[in-house]
């Protein structure tokens, strides 16, 4: 907004101006060709004078009377036409009323506002008795809610309003996308979507951990790594049937979702390959499998639970101790198998397999017991081999494909036999 120019000086006593051309019609135009404009107030055939440059000279007494000193577009100024300011503090107490964030300010200043506007001939006495009328209740409903415990639920809502904004949740057996089909990183948001078609990941288990001060994404890292793990067996019992391009993957809070409440741990298979999709669901547990199927696999987790606490040292020779230990838990394991599998009426067709299956398990228990009681390297080595041997995975396809189970070993149950190295992490699945 532009402010009009000042008004000109005073005209002469006594003279009487001259009416000029109307301010939002065009004037008259020049009066014939010369060099010099022609003075409309000249008198008579003087010549003009020729040190004028045009209708309006500079300073104040070189104006022709009648004429305005500027050439002004918009109305004269005047001090006089100028309607009353509205109180700042009026509009602020009704904004705060409305809002009802601050109830106790803004009855503060409406009632200031409404002091202010009486001394100063303001405006803005509506706007201040509405802040102070609104704020007011909304300061009684304040008092209220502390008074019955409701501000701490409202707040709680709040707080959960928040969280559910900024965390997502999966639950066990759906299927995901995720943006750009990448399963690293941080992510906002994932997509549901139909298990029976392509898909990015799909989720296993899940599980909350505990409160405290953000651990850190290393800590966090650790902790979904080692219970994810652990807990795929649960939704997918038959290893044989997790194809060997998946892999497990894990989503943990990030320190903004911490910070306000996120503690879930969210457990996921997903491609080895980004960009890869996984068509069909991975779930086999007791939800689709039979009873037969249930207790064969449940056998099958004893002894491969007893397989995965091997040492973490490469060579035997660098724990003897150590592994002699572990062979000892893995006897036992063959022993609990054994039994477990032999206890099952199993069907007509399986019972066989199953049962020749049981005598294999007794020979391994066998030759891992020798080796838990061996005195050097050498000794152990030579009946950890044979024990080896004897759970060979392809010893179990017979008693398997009676069962309806997948027949294809994983290829990790394919490694060998470990002789020159530590036979520790083997994760055999039988």
């Amino acid at each position: 907004m532009s402010i009009p120019p000042p008004p000109g000086p005073h005209q002469p006593e006594g003279h009487s101006p001259q009416p000029g051309p109307s301010p939002h019609q065009p004037g008259p135009c020049p009066q014939g060709p010369g060099p010099y404009p022609q003075d409309p107030y000249q008198q008579g055939p003087y010549p003009q004078d020729p040190y004028q440059h045009g209708p309006y000279q500079q300073g104040p007494y070189g104006q022709p009377y009648g004429q305005p000193p500027y050439s002004a577009w918009g109305q004269g100024y005047s001090p006089y036409n100028r309607p009353a300011p509205v109180n700042g503090l009026a509009i602020s107490s009704l904004v705060l009323g409305i809002l009802c964030c601050l109830p106790g300010v803004g009855l503060v200043l409406g009632l200031v506002a409404l002091r202010q506007i009486k001394r100063r001939a303001e405006r803005g006495r509506g706007l201040a008795i509405g802040g102070s009328v609104l704020s007011g209740l909304g300061l009684g409903l304040w008092v209220l809610m502390l008074a019955t415990g409701g501000a701490g639920a409202f707040w709680e809502g709040v707080k959960e309003g928040a969280r559910d904004d900024a965390v997502f949740t999966l639950s066990k057996g759906e299927c995901v996308n995720a943006p750009g089909g990448s399963l690293r990183g941080e992510t906002y948001d994932v997509d549901t979507v139909d298990c029976d078609g392509e898909h990015d990941a799909e989720v296993f288990a899940s599980f909350d951990l505990p409160g405290g001060p953000y651990p850190g994404q290393e800590a966090l890292d650790e902790t979904a790594g080692d219970r994810c793990y652990g807990l795929q067996d649960g939704y997918a019992m038959d290893a044989w049937a997790v194809p060997d391009d998946v892999e497990v993957y894990y989503l943990v809070p990030t320190t903004e979702s911490w910070s306000i409440g996120d503690r879930a741990v969210t457990c996921l298979f997903g491609n080895t390959v980004e960009g890869e999709p996984l068509t069909g669901s991975l779930r086999n547990d007791e939800t689709v499998l039979d009873a037969d199927q249930v207790a064969y696999l449940k056998a099958a987790h004893v002894l491969n639970a007893a397989l995965d606490t091997a040492p973490d040292t490469e060579y035997v020779e660098d724990d003897l101790p150590g592994h002699r230990a572990w062979a000892r838990r893995v006897s036992a394991a063959l022993d609990e198998q054994a039994g477990m599998l032999r206890g099952h009426d199993w069907p007509a067709g399986a019972s066989g397999p199953v049962a020749a299956l049981a005598d294999d398990l007794d020979k391994a228990r066998a030759q891992w017991s020798k080796a838990a009681g061996s005195g050097d390297v050498d000794t152990f080595y030579e009946h950890y081999e044979k024990g080896y041997d004897l759970l060979d995975p392809k010893r179990s396809v017979t008693a398997r494909k009676a069962l309806g189970l997948a027949t294809t070993p994983p290829s990790a149950a394919d490694g060998g036999s470990g002789t020159g190295g530590g036979p520790g992490g083997t994760g055999m699945e039988v």
